[in-house]
């Protein structure tokens, strides 16, 4: 398989907590974009990856953030 035809891989960090807006605080998907993820082709998984990256720069609670102890 050529670059160009894998498929790009799940953002999903195995840590899933819905809030009250239906996006995971672990990934930063929506409960739709999680549910689209499998049967989405690469343009559609780019667009997901990009929503994803606006959500995680806005967000101050997520796993990320909590401090390592």
């Amino acid at each position: 398989m050529d670059d160009i035809d894998k498929k790009i891989e799940s953002p999903c960090v195995r840590h899933c907590c819905l809030d009250d807006h239906d996006i995971c605080l672990g990934c930063f998907r929506s409960l739709e974009e999680i549910k689209q993820w499998q049967t989405a082709a690469n343009e559609q998984r780019q667009k997901i990856l990009n929503n994803v990256a606006s959500r995680k720069a806005q967000s101050k609670h997520s796993w990320y953030n909590i401090p390592k102890t």
